[in-house]
């Protein structure tokens, strides 16, 4: 839709203009015309707002989440954004991942900060929250009521959303953890996003994929993480546009 929108625009700009053309310069063959309306057409297209100009070549894909998405304790580069893109362009893909994680995010932080993110104008994004939230045995009726702003805000925009779950600590109760995991299904149901039920799915409990905090993946652990996501993430990409 968006970039139909683009094109509309575009199309409207250079009617106005070759007629402008048309209009300033009567006496001119209408090849000239023509050559002019082309000429000035290219020359409001550099000065227009990027929300105006033609179609980008590439998809800006935006990972919102907590460290697990910022990239804590490995080097820069190694993030699982950062390895995302590589594997995302290895597979023919125009894609340009935007890290914008922040570690110790809530859900509360990543709805707090969703109007500055997206002043880059995302065609899509992964939603990765709520780990936090579960680590502080924030209330799940929370968790919900910010990250259903997040999704409601990304629809009416027209970004396509892949939405990644967490796990609940078990120590927090068996009520605690259903109530948790609920908050994913009812979120999916209700805006019919792509849904990756674990973000750590495969790399979770596994020590040699983990920092010795035994929660931050280490770089082979990224690879790992990216490699089972990918097919979730082209699903998400098909949907852009549309």
């Amino acid at each position: 839709m968006r970039a139909i929108l683009i094109f509309l625009r575009s199309l409207f700009v250079s009617v106005c203009v070759y007629v402008g053309a048309m209009v300033l310069f009567p006496t001119v063959p209408v090849r000239f015309s023509a050559k002019a309306a082309a000429f000035i057409f290219a020359a409001l297209m550099m000065w227009l707002p990027p929300s105006m100009s033609p179609a980008r070549a590439e998809t800006a894909l935006l990972a919102l989440g907590d460290s697990l998405t910022a990239g804590y304790g490995v080097p820069q580069g190694q993030s699982y954004p950062d390895k995302l893109e590589a594997a995302l362009r290895a597979k023919g893909h125009a894609v340009r991942v935007i890290n914008a994680g922040v570690s110790g995010d809530t859900s509360a932080g990543g709805r707090a900060r969703l109007g500055w993110v997206l002043g880059d104008n995302p065609d899509a994004m992964i939603v990765a929250l709520g780990g936090n939230d579960a680590l502080r045995g924030l209330p799940p009726s929370q968790m919900y009521e910010n990250l259903d702003a997040i999704l409601k805000t990304l629809k009416e925009k027209g970004v396509a959303v892949l939405l990644a779950g967490m796990q609940a600590p078990p120590n927090l109760g068996p009520e605690y953890t259903h109530a948790f995991n609920d908050v994913y299904r009812r979120l999916v149901e209700k805006y019919d996003v792509v849904f990756y039920p674990f973000l750590l799915e495969g790399v979770a409990a596994e020590p040699a994929l983990n920092q010795g905090d035994g929660i931050h993946p280490t770089g082979a652990g990224y690879d790992v993480l990216v490699a089972n996501i990918l097919p979730s993430v082209e699903k998400l990409l098909s949907r852009v546009g549309g």
